[in-house]
């Protein structure tokens, strides 16, 4: 199929998803009962929302492991929309902690555009998942720094740019600082799009990579990845230790499972396990498994 983004090469844009997908590294592993367990779930809330959901453990399980993946798979895709711009003309994204720690910076020699009409030469810009993400302290500290910015050059402007924003907009940044509202024409707040459709000089430039972006992220996996998709293995080894349990049904010898992830050194649950008081996730897995055994016999 023939390539149909001008603003960045087929080979520059594999590459780019390529390098996103070996980010995730380990967490592309699977998951067995230890990992799953690495920061104690909360066995609570995992009983009232598969009862009040109802949805299976399998599901449950499942839900949990996909939150804890993507919570740590977050910053990942933060790098695909940071550095895709280093293969767009005119773009550079800086080293982390060098040239002011912006994020992308853009430089035009025929001029920048702004919407009310000023012209300059170069965006500074602070990039953002999402449009929620930064507290008002941390708003503030990215605006003082803008403002420093525009202090040291007059023929610039700086972005706040956010991947999922509220809506399409380029407008003016307000926001509090010390109590005060502030702002300025030249420090913006800029949806994805509309800082896409600036640097590459096309209106939908965005939706464009969208549209090639799931056929590209495909094809990758199926060349690179076959041998890393992961098998957990949590369900399994739960179902495991619920049979051994001897309960009056299914459902609560896996809840009593689940329990014995986060309580198996409280009062009560404790003197099921025979085992001193630890704290520590591998030596709670370490007694479920022996309860188990124990039971078993």
């Amino acid at each position: 199929m023939e390539w149909s983004l001008r603003f960045i090469s087929e080979d520059d844009f594999v590459k780019h998803v390529a390098a996103t997908i070996e980010k995730y590294g380990e967490k592309l592993e699977s998951f067995d009962i230890k990992r799953f367990n690495h920061n104690i779930i909360d066995p609570i809330k995992m009983i009232f929302d598969k009862t009040v959901y109802q949805t299976s453990w399998e599901e449950m399980v499942g839900n949990e492991i996909f939150r804890q993946r993507d919570k740590a798979n977050n910053n990942d895709i933060g790098y695909f929309h940071q550095r895709i711009f280093q293969y767009i003309e005119n773009c550079s994204v800086p080293d982390n902690g060098t040239e002011g720690g912006w994020d992308v910076i853009y430089k035009n020699p025929n001029g920048i555009v702004l919407p009310d009409g000023d012209v300059v030469h170069t965006i500074y810009v602070e990039m953002k998942n999402k449009h929620n993400t930064m507290n008002s302290a941390s708003a503030g500290k990215t605006y003082i720094k803008m403002q420093s910015q525009l202090l040291d050059d007059d023929d610039c402007a700086c972005f706040l740019v956010e991947a999922i924003a509220k809506k399409s907009q380029n407008i003016k940044w307000e926001t509090t600082v010390d109590g005060k509202k502030v702002s300025h024409r030249r420090i913006r707040r800029v949806s994805l799009d509309n800082f896409y459709s600036l640097v590459s000089g096309e209106e939908d430039a965005f939706y464009q990579m969208c549209m090639v972006l799931p056929s590209v992220i495909d094809k990758v996996v199926k060349q690179e990845n076959q041998d890393r998709v992961p098998h957990d293995t949590v369900v399994e080894e739960l179902n495991q230790v619920a049979s051994s349990l001897n309960m009056e049904s299914e459902d609560i010898a896996m809840a009593m499972a689940i329990y014995m992830l986060g309580f198996s050194s409280y009062k009560g649950f404790s003197e099921l396990f025979g085992s001193e008081y630890s704290d520590e996730p591998d030596a709670q897995i370490k007694r479920l498994y022996e309860y188990a055994k124990r039971l078993n016999k």
